[in-house]
């Protein structure tokens, strides 16, 4: 048996552990130690188990996980997404859609604490869906605003999808940070128009909320001070070079602390749940990135990426045409695979290709994101929808999906907008880190 027909047996058996609900670590867990141990002996599988599981670990460039995990965590339990939601409620609430356009900004802001596209969608949810339907906001509008929001927690930074990204291609998470921040704001201003187009084709949708005055404004805003100024103070330090992610994630995540012990609406149970959620969440990231660094090996042994990557260049698609196809995957595994485990399924196979090709990493890197998120509102998988569907269980699933349907289409002009103009993507890191 050759090692090209072991490597797809491998990756037959990884698809079909995914396909009966094997979690997503162990599945590939499995795969890659006993495909590294058939293809090169016992010994080389567990040497490259306790050597890869060692340096990960170590890595320091990690701790900006569970410090940035542990920040949303804590700004959720504060009070703190709530207020920023308060705020832009206050603002545009009284204009058809208000409500659902609050909703969007409230997820970009939170996002922006959080990187976490599950945290982002759950808060807001919790926070804005019975508000929505307080004023008689047709369902299909008001959850799938919730399910779309939700997914800027990966593409604003700080984003553990970008975290992720970097650790397996080796790229620079302060870059790919700021090569999200444009992009995750087009994406939020798209969300913005499409709520806007579909209340002016259909008023009842989203009705107006009720007249605030300047002064219950200005009282909003006033609210939402002390979550702005954390986004602005660790992700200005990153921009401005003040800090290195890891110590934005610290600073950050001793902020919000600080901002809920001054307040008194940190509790110790509180603390105790924002630490247990953030060590469990950061586990399951480290375990899917521990069996990545065994498949990996394993998929070079097997020269699957080698054979791809000439099966691509046979088609002479060119550069466009080659990514275009590689986007399409993407999408296509969206619809059955979470976000994480295509990362690290499709990485070692296609980014060989994609530098052959002299495509610019970290443009690449917010490409694949924005398809993992578009993956996070695709049936059937879907998981934001999902957890909005733990939120509104009142809400059938078909419905929620129909309401994602036209920010899914949004997501997809906005993935043409950034292939067709790199620049959206590059202008930051190219400008402010030489």
């Amino acid at each position: 048996m050759t090692e090209g027909t072991i490597g797809l047996i491998g990756i037959a058996v990884l698809l079909v552990l995914l396909i009966v609900r094997i979690p997503v670590a162990f599945a590939m867990f499995l795969v890659g130690f006993i495909g590294i141990w058939v293809l090169n002996g016992w010994n080389a599988a567990m040497g490259l188990l306790a050597s890869e599981t060692f340096t990960l670990a170590s890595n320091p460039e990690l701790i900006v996980v569970p410090l940035f995990i542990l920040m949303g965590n804590v700004a959720s339990a504060t009070g703190m997404s709530s207020k920023l939601y308060d705020a832009a409620y206050a603002v545009v609430g009284r204009i058809r859609g208000g409500l659902a356009s609050a909703t969007v900004i409230g997820c970009g802001g939170f996002a922006a604490l959080s990187g976490s596209s599950v945290a982002s969608a759950l808060t807001m949810g919790k926070v804005s869906l019975a508000q929505m339907d307080r004023f008689n906001y047709d369902t299909r509008l008001s959850t799938g605003v919730v399910a779309a929001g939700g997914t800027l927690g990966i593409l604003i930074p700080p984003s553990t999808g970008f975290v992720i990204y970097a650790i397996l291609t080796e790229q620079s998470i302060g870059r790919l940070f700021l090569a999200g921040v444009l992009p995750g704001i087009l994406l939020l201003m798209a969300f913005l128009l499409v709520i806007a187009i579909l209340c002016w084709i259909k008023p009842e949708l989203g009705p107006r909320g009720p007249i605030t005055s300047w002064s219950e404004k200005a009282h909003a805003m006033l609210g939402a001070i002390p979550i702005i100024s954390v986004v602005l103070v660790t992700i200005g330090g990153i921009y401005g070079g003040f800090f290195s992610p890891v110590e934005a994630a610290g600073v950050g995540a001793g902020l919000v602390i600080l901002y809920g012990m001054i307040t008194r609406q940190l509790t110790l149970a509180a603390i105790r749940e924002a630490g247990r959620d953030s060590v469990v969440t950061t586990a399951t990231v480290m375990l899917i990135l521990i069996s990545a660094h065994l498949i990996n090996p394993f998929l070079a042994l097997s020269h699957i990426p080698t054979v791809v990557g000439e099966a691509l260049a046979a088609l002479h698609l060119g550069v466009y045409g080659t990514l275009a196809v590689i986007l399409l995957i993407y999408m296509v595994l969206g619809c059955f695979l979470e976000g994480f485990a295509m990362l690290v399924l499709t990485l070692p196979i296609f980014f060989p290709v994609v530098l052959a090709l002299g495509i610019d990493p970290i443009w690449f890197g917010v490409l694949v994101v924005l398809t993992l998120e578009m993956g996070l509102i695709s049936p059937p998988v879907g998981l934001n929808v999902f957890i909005v569907k733990s939120v509104a269980p009142a809400v059938p699933l078909g419905r929620i999906f129909v309401g994602v349907l036209p920010f899914w289409l949004a997501m997809l002009a906005t993935l043409i907008l950034l292939v067709a103009f790199p620049q959206i993507s590059l202008m930051l890191p190219n400008t402010m880190i030489r």
